[in-house]
């Protein structure tokens, strides 16, 4: 594993972004672990995370892209500190764009934050996780409503790797339905392996509880 995707889950950790117990999804799906965004808080933390959305999109796309697209809410400050952190890193200038749940009709008017979208431009969607694939759905018509963009691909934090709408995975749906590129900074795979390797006073933070109940939760929920 490159060293900075063990630096970003504990990163995660130190954050108390990725949480581990029992947590009721949006799904409805009861899970042993949680990843919030919004607990991301400080310029610090927001620096970093940009750098290491910058690190992973380079590494998936390279520089063949333009904007990057946050959607509302939590996509607006990743796709902010993703920009920032894109020229910290590689010194090229990359716009973002983010979406308004609601449309404005004065002032700067109209559906989109940040930079306009033209035709022929190349746009990378980021996002914090991706367990449905709605976000796509929303996404999508927003998009293509504001000029004729070609879809890179999606980027997220965490790829759950649980099962979406039918038995593959939700990124792997989005593949294949949107025919663009997902990729993700990490896989819970790579979580579960580092969690496997670290120790804290002494002891793995994988415990043989949480150990089990994330085999019991892929067991029902893990996509083929």
């Amino acid at each position: 594993m490159e060293a900075y995707k063990e630096e970003f889950i504990r990163f995660m950790l130190d954050c108390d972004v990725l949480k581990f117990g029992d947590f009721t999804l949006k799904s409805g799906r009861r899970s042993p672990f949680f990843m919030n965004a919004g607990a991301y808080v400080t310029g610090e933390q927001l620096l970093r995370l940009g750098e290491y959305y910058a690190q992973a999109i380079h590494n998936t796309f390279g520089d063949d892209f333009d904007v990057l697209f946050g959607p509302a809410y939590k996509g607006i400050p990743l796709s902010v500190a993703a920009s920032i952190g894109y020229f910290r890193l590689f010194r090229k200038n990359i716009r973002y764009c983010s979406n308004r749940k609601e449309e404005k009709d004065h002032g700067d008017a109209g559906i989109l934050l940040g930079s306009k979208l033209s035709d022929g431009d190349r746009v990378v969607i980021i996002e914090d996780v991706t367990t449905s694939g709605k976000s796509i759905e929303e996404t999508w018509p927003i998009l293509k409503a504001q000029a004729d963009v070609r879809v890179v691909g999606l980027m997220v934090s965490l790829n759950r790797m649980e099962r979406g709408k039918t038995e593959r995975s939700a990124l792997s749906e989005i593949e294949e339905n949107y025919g663009i590129r997902t990729s993700s900074i990490v896989t819970m795979k790579e979580v579960i392996a580092f969690l496997s390797e670290e120790k804290e006073d002494g002891e793995p933070l994988l415990t043989a509880e949480l150990k089990e109940a994330i085999e019991n939760y892929y067991a029902e929920y893990g996509a083929k």
